[in-house]
């Protein structure tokens, strides 16, 4: 099983002022509709609503589909459950602190990868590319937060 927890200042000196409020809103919208967000993903579909809070989708992420289960813990907290595809697991984004200085935004992930055995060669080769694809996304993710704190239409 592969275990990874990062986390990103979400403001910077002189990028717009991102609140808590915006960024959940962001972090919903990306749950949705990722396109925009996540540049490695080329389908996002919701395809069953269970609650106002829980829903499914399939997407298609570096050319792999997945089907995953979202849940919304408002206001911190959105977990992506992996219940189809090649890799499963669980992939959360989490909205940390208080005030604009110290807000963060932490992305973990507790996945495996089929066919590859437990603290093998390859599941760490594995490991280090979903790493530094979920690290562009999460960057990319707050990206686009921004540019939707600063006005732009998404």
């Amino acid at each position: 099983m592969i275990f990874v927890t990062h986390a990103l200042p979400v403001n910077a000196p002189g990028e717009p002022l991102i609140t808590r409020e915006a960024l959940w809103d962001g972090l919903v919208r990306k749950a949705e509709n990722a396109l925009p967000f996540v540049p490695q993903m080329t389908d996002c579909t919701v395809t069953a609503r269970h609650s106002d809070t829980v829903f499914d989708r399939d997407i298609v992420f570096k050319g792999q589909g997945f089907s995953e289960r979202i849940t919304l813990e408002h206001p911190h907290r959105v977990v992506f459950t992996r219940i189809a595809g090649p890799v499963l697991g669980t992939i959360a984004n989490e909205i940390e602190g208080e005030g604009p200085d110290e807000l963060t935004l932490r992305f973990s992930f507790a996945l495996t990868v089929a066919g590859e055995p437990g603290g093998s060669a390859g599941e760490q080769a594995h490991a280090d590319q979903m790493t530094d694809s979920y690290r562009a996304a999460v960057a990319a993710t707050l990206g686009a937060v921004r540019k939707i704190a600063a006005g732009a239409t998404l």
